[in-house]
């Protein structure tokens, strides 16, 4: 078929199908209606493919051809930086592929329609074109100002946003090259024109002390500030616990009390007690900080609170749910003083089953401010000067030590699964330059402290789950199936095999894989492709369960101060206590309670996610001083345009696979592996490497490494 008659051919069908009067037709009723014989019906369907790669028709489940609108889906458009992207589509289980010429002009966020194409050759995934943009997720764009003589653009921080915003002259608030500016786009262009838009703020110069992390606040829309009703709310809050709030309250101040945390820790939000009665008998005491006494239900404050969500812990600082009166405040169960707190006193034999329990509003007062590493010091290092300054205390450290491998040995012989990925600690100067970045290690005390709480978290879920009352529970499904079986066929190259059971994976097989590959030169690649195939955790209403830590019941009742499920489901469990649960209450819960797991969920993503971005700035400000630089690292991502190598320190970068020197490399994404094509040279997760620093971008946030040969540096 010539080129011309294929362009009048396309022509013809896509006015035909674009009449008013055409009903949507399978390419057997088209051939039939326009006289195409049997023999010519391939040259048809070549047709009707290209209309639809080129977003003029769509198809349906049926296959039946019509308008582009007609049968399209709506989802969500995910950029990516070199310019092509991914829209998600709910009920798809893989997203669907967006060539860079067919996105329509849609950028990140966006909500779209897309005709996709009919079938999916086995492997690949499906293709599709936008047809229409539906809702801009991009009003306001934070980035990086040019000028020139008469207008300036601006280049977007977010890399998955692919062009540059036209600022005409006049309507760039006097910014000079090098600020970092918001811009409300005013006009989105399309395919052949540039987003156009007017500077709203000057957040400051690139070099400025400061700015970078402000950009990405203002990126992801953190809060900067509390309203003014929210701080006169809790200007007026009160410094000590009043002795007529305590009336009616279980006094525990008796009671040895604990708070353990990180040196730096301001808002502590639980204490601990620990005693035994006798060898099988352990009382285990959660006492966690009374915030509702003080953020009331659909005040200000809680209003504030479940907009923000959570606490959002960045690198040179927090931004906390609650004001630093009530967080640092009355709220914390700060030691020498008069506490209100909700407690869960847990009854625990020697197998670490819970006998009973007794949740109930109580007074407290710490005893002793305690951080991990001073704890740690006591019961791993047995430190004679730290066992003296804390002397009267040593035996229930000792005593908590002995519940907690307790406690961790009965949820690991259920099947809980414990990725021990190191985290970032990153040290700033006092200009917030990064002057060191080390792993922060999990030791024995921070495991106490991670068993007590998820004991408590345990025990609130089930009593609430069979009380068959509203709740909000912390829900973490099993994994999909079809990640599972891609990774029961990857682990299978080395030797290892994950039962399934009517195509679930109990997570005890994943322990199991995970004790099985400890120690070996395969255990990084396996476990992160084993932490990759796993689902997200969420808030929901509904009890499902959480599969990462093999159990039935969960939810987060032991930080109020900093997340506000937690919050909300101490308001239900205090009305409860109290009998005030009646009908009208457990409408209202059933009514508030979807939305609000559904909005903690979503601003927890978007914390981690600014979490990330800062400790990745950070990381490329500490690299671009240490460029050429040689170091050791392991290789922790393979894909098809590098590898990437993770240095002891936590920092990852990327060795371009066009840096990859003596043969020409393939990516075998089925053993995950680079390959040399002729030298057979391989490259894989979890290998040893040395490279040097080649570079470091703040702007992309990329950090380029290439491999060497020579000694790592001291």
């Amino acid at each position: 078929m010539t080129e011309e008659l294929l362009k009048q051919r396309k022509a013809m069908l896509e006015e035909l199908i674009h009449d008013k009067a055409y009903t949507p037709m399978k390419l057997k009723e088209l051939a039939v209606l326009l006289d195409v014989p049997k023999s010519q019906r391939e040259g048809l369907k070549e047709i009707l493919d290209l209309l639809l790669a080129e977003g003029k028709v769509s198809v349906s489940k049926k296959g039946k051809y019509g308008l582009p609108q007609e049968f399209a889906r709506a989802g969500i458009f995910s950029g990516h930086p070199r310019g092509f992207g991914f829209v998600t589509v709910e009920g798809l289980e893989r997203d669907i592929f967006i060539p860079a010429e067919k996105t329509g002009g849609a950028m990140d966020g966006d909500r779209v329609q897309l005709v996709a194409e009919e079938a999916q050759a086995k492997g690949r995934r499906q293709e599709g074109a936008v047809v229409r943009i539906l809702e801009r997720a991009n009003e306001n764009v934070i980035g990086y100002y040019q000028k020139n003589k008469s207008f300036g653009f601006v280049l977007p921080d977010n890399q998955k946003l692919t062009q540059d915003i036209f600022v005409p002259q006049g309507k760039d608030m006097g910014a000079v090259t090098g600020h970092k500016v918001v811009v409300k786009i005013t006009d989105f262009g399309g395919p052949r024109k540039k987003p156009e838009g007017v500077v709203t703020e000057i957040i400051g110069h690139v070099n400025d002390p400061g700015t970078d992390i402000l950009s990405i606040i203002k990126a992801y829309g953190l809060p900067e500030e509390f309203p003014p009703e929210v701080i006169r709310q809790a200007s007026l809050m009160p410094e000590q616990v009043d002795e007529r709030e305590m009336a009616g309250r279980l006094d525990l101040r008796h009671l040895p009390t604990v708070t353990i945390d990180g040196e730096d820790a301001k808002d502590l939000d639980d204490a601990i007690t620990v005693s035994r009665e006798n060898e099988d008998h352990y009382t285990l005491g959660v006492h966690i900080a009374d915030v509702t006494h003080y953020v009331r239900e659909g005040t200000p404050l809680d209003e504030e609170a479940l907009k923000r969500g959570t606490s959002v812990y960045l690198v040179d600082r927090v931004i906390p749910m609650l004001p630093h009166r009530l967080s640092n405040g009355i709220c914390s169960l700060n030691a020498g003083t008069d506490r209100l707190a909700l407690s869960c006193v847990m009854e625990i034999d020697g197998r670490g089953t819970v006998l009973g329990h007794r949740i109930a509003e109580t007074v407290i007062r710490v005893d002793r401010r305690m951080t991990y590493t001073a704890v740690n010091a006591i019961i791993t290092d047995r430190d004679e000067e730290t066992m003296r300054e804390y002397e009267e205390f040593v035996p229930m450290f000792d005593l908590m030590k002995e519940l907690s491998d307790i406690l961790r040995a009965r949820r690991r012989q259920r099947g809980s699964i414990d990725f021990d990925f190191p985290e970032s600690r990153i040290v700033l100067d006092d200009r917030g330059k990064p002057v060191e970045i080390k792993p922060y290690e999990r030791n024995a005390a921070t495991k106490i402290i991670e068993d007590f709480m998820l004991m408590a978290n345990e025990t609130i879920a089930e009593n609430y789950f069979w009380q068959e009352l509203p709740f909000v529970y912390r829900t973490h499904e099993y994994p999909d199936p079809e990640k599972m079986k891609r990774l029961a066929t990857f682990i299978n190259n080395f030797g290892y095999t994950i039962r399934t059971q009517n195509g679930e994976v109990h997570p005890k097989e994943i322990q199991k894989l995970l004790d099985k590959i400890e120690g070996t030169p395969e255990e990084a690649l396996i476990s992160r492709l084993t932490l990759r195939s796993m689902r997200q955790a969420k808030y929901g209403t509904v009890c499902a369960g959480h599969y990462g830590l093999a159990a039935n019941y969960y939810t987060h009742f032991t930080s109020p101060i900093r997340r506000y499920p937690d919050l909300q489901i101490h308001r239900i469990i205090k009305e409860n206590l109290r009998g005030g649960l009646g009908e009208k209450r457990i409408a209202h819960y059933d009514r508030i309670l979807p939305p609000v797991a559904v909005r903690c969920s979503a601003m927890e993503r978007r914390a981690d996610e600014a979490e990330r971005e800062t400790d990745k700035l950070k990381k490329c400000e500490y690299m671009s001083r240490r460029i050429g630089h040689i170091y050791e690292g392991a290789i922790s991502g393979v894909t098809g345009w590098g590898l990437y190598v993770e240095l002891p320190n936590t920092v990852e970068g990327l060795v371009r696979v066009s840096e990859l020197k003596g043969d020409y490399f393939i990516f075998d994404e089925e053993h995950m592996e680079m390959v040399g094509e002729t030298t057979n040279t391989r490259y894989k997760l979890g290998q040893k490497v040395r490279v040097l620093v080649a570079g470091a971008d703040k702007m992309t946030r990329t950090i380029d490494f290439v491999l060497c040969e020579d000694p790592p540096e001291n």
